[in-house]
């Protein structure tokens, strides 16, 4: 699937491979430390917020997760 933003696309796959390597190859076996993947997914946001602005999507109210995101308090 490609990103939102044609610029992203490369990056999304390059994170999108990062991430599941590191899924079945670590976190599936048990070693949760870390996760590799952590600059490459802030640079694909970075370009998707970028994008988004750029196509002018609107984006109000809505409420993103990811890295440095917290758990809603709520979540089960």
């Amino acid at each position: 699937m490609n990103s939102v933003g044609e610029a992203c696309t490369d990056m999304k796959r390059e994170y999108d491979q990062c991430f599941n390597r590191w899924f079945a190859e670590k976190f599936l076996k048990g070693d949760g430390s870390g996760d590799p993947c952590t600059d490459l997914f802030k640079r694909y946001q970075q370009c998707v917020q970028k994008a988004i602005k750029e196509k002018e999507i609107p984006i109000e109210g809505l409420e993103f997760m990811g890295h440095g995101k917290d758990k809603p308090e709520n979540s089960s």
